[in-house]
């Protein structure tokens, strides 16, 4: 399965169903350059996700950092991170994409022990898995063996993908950085997304620097710090972006004109 159009709520936040009717999962195929956009726009999702690289090299954004990934390397991106990607040039980057949802990973007595803690840790927005030692190999291993498992559904496939996933998750919380809590840094990603929630409410109107900032409780200059931080650009120009974006959407839709699209307004 390719998703080419990342369905997206007003917050940001990732509408696709990242699950199989049995198994709250998804585990699926991406080629990056055949989204509409030509990459894959910031979103974020409840789920945690695992990225392994089958061919070419991307650039991965968790928050404000980037992350080159090659061929056989793979990712984790914890819950709730803004993230996005894209294909270094003609590389034809494409990926396995895993998405697990939280109460997933353990029985709801180990969750609060086991899961909670990493998932709500600021100090762990990610982790680059490489080849280079035994256990990260053996979750990008893992993460081959889910994909075959839920394309082809053997007998018992739920059983060895349930199975699967519980050590990955042990190996990831025993091989990981240590749990910290940062109220600052929740309080800016939390800023920041309240941003974005008015900008993808709004983008079709008139929107100012005000507007913005006022929706994260900030000045115009920290508004504009944050977004140079974390996405690389001024708020307006994220603006003329997501508008692009949005009016990419809605050419790909058949029901909508030419004059729908270009009704989307611009600064």
């Amino acid at each position: 399965m390719q998703i080419k159009d990342f369905k997206l709520d007003e917050k940001l936040k990732e509408l696709t169903d990242h699950r199989t009717t049995e198994l709250s999962i998804a585990c699926y195929k991406t080629t990056i350059s055949r989204n509409v956009n030509g990459f894959i726009p910031f979103h974020w999702h409840e789920e945690i996700q695992l990225v392994l690289i089958t061919r070419g090299e991307g650039v991965f954004q968790i928050n404000e950092e980037k992350i080159g990934l090659k061929e056989g390397e793979g990712l984790f991106i914890n819950s709730g991170q803004l993230h996005m990607a894209e294909e270094n040039p003609e590389s034809g980057c494409d990926y396995i994409c895993l998405n697990i949802s939280p109460l997933y990973l353990l029985s709801h007595e180990l969750y609060p022990r086991y899961v909670y803690p990493y998932v709500k840790a600021t100090n762990l927005p990610y982790l680059w898995i490489g080849p280079n030692t035994a256990w990260e190999q053996f979750i990008l291993n893992s993460i081959l063996s889910i994909h075959r498992l839920i394309e082809k559904e053997p007998l018992y496939f739920e059983l060895d993908t349930f199975m699967l996933i519980n050590q990955t998750w042990k190996e990831l919380i025993i091989n990981g950085m240590p749990l910290q809590y940062d109220e600052v840094e929740a309080i800016k990603q939390s800023r920041m997304k309240h941003m974005l929630h008015y900008i993808h409410l709004h983008y079709g109107e008139k929107i100012m620097l005000d507007d913005i900032a006022t929706a994260g409780q900030l000045s115009r200059a920290e508004c504009c710090r944050y977004f140079k931080t974390m996405l690389r650009k001024t708020p307006l120009t994220y603006v003329t972006d997501y508008r692009i974006q949005q009016s990419l959407v809605l050419i790909q839709q058949p029901e909508r004109n030419v004059t729908e699209v270009s009704g989307i307004k611009c600064i």
